[in-house]
């Protein structure tokens, strides 16, 4: 399998973690020591490998999605860096070293699952997420494409509900698939902006809009200050911490991978 180099650190096992820990993603499907993403119509296997990871198929297309997935723009030499000079940072990096946060690939797959996961448990958000897509996705080898937004335009409200999503988000979720959003226009805009754009539309509160920044757009100070496993993450290492998103201001310039860290520091065990 040709060799696809990534920035240095970069560990394969800890960044893939969240592809394991919550269910099968058939979107981005974990099997037999390797992740499976669908790009365009054709089944992409990447797995470990000493200075980035194999990827089969490897071309022009393949690369920029493979890179995109495994958080390859984002800079953890200028993070660690910074992070020695904050002790709770300083040691999950340590920790942790060579953990790049997986970015969604997709904007309009990072939205559904954003609704999806609204106040409901990170189990109970990729099941429902797995039944979207085997229901309304395309099977390609192991993996799933994610259902484009033209595809879930023909969709019902019933079936939605039919597969688990309550009236309310199969409305959010249908009304957002009927939304003519620009992406590529609103990736070039101000953290700020892109959170104006997206509240605007029914359905996508702060929330969801500080994880597109942080999840989708790498935005480097996206803060999800109204995650509860944020806020969890940041009770445990700093307790008596108050407000999350004034708490923000600690990890400037670097308040999204501070935000991950301390996220997979938690389900790790290494408070």
């Amino acid at each position: 399998m040709p060799l696809l180099r990534l920035p240095e650190p970069y560990d394969f096992d800890v960044s893939t973690e969240r592809f394991r820990a919550f269910g099968p993603d058939l979107a981005n499907l974990w099997h037999e020591g390797a992740l499976h993403r669908a790009v365009g119509r054709r089944d992409v296997r990447i797995e470990a490998a000493k200075g980035g990871v194999r990827v089969e198929p490897l071309d022009a297309e393949t690369r920029r999605a493979v890179r995109k997935l495994l958080g390859a723009e984002f800079n953890l030499p200028a993070f660690y860096a910074w992070a020695r000079g904050e002790p709770v940072l300083a040691r999950l990096t340590r920790l942790l070293v060579g953990f790049r946060p997986p970015l969604a690939p997709d904007p309009f797959e990072t939205l559904v699952t954003s609704i999806t996961a609204q106040q409901v448990s990170l189990h109970a958000a990729f099941a429902i997420r797995g039944r979207l897509i085997q229901r309304f996705g395309r099977r390609v080898g192991k993996a799933y494409s994610f259902p484009t937004a033209q595809r879930l335009r023909r969709a019902s409200h019933e079936e939605f509900v039919a597969l688990g999503f309550s009236n309310r988000k199969a409305e959010y979720v249908l009304g957002l698939a009927a939304e003519r959003v620009d992406y590529d226009a609103l990736a070039c805009l101000p953290d700020e902006e892109v959170k104006a754009r997206l509240v605007a539309v029914r359905g996508l509160g702060e929330w969801s809009a500080d994880w597109f920044l942080a999840r989708h757009l790498a935005r480097p100070r996206a803060w999800p200050a109204g995650d509860l496993g944020l806020r969890k993450a940041v009770e445990a290492f700093y307790p008596g911490t108050g407000d999350v998103r004034a708490f923000g201001e600690r990890f400037e310039p670097f308040q999204n991978l501070s935000a991950h860290y301390l996220l997979v520091g938690l389900r790790l065990g290494a408070q």
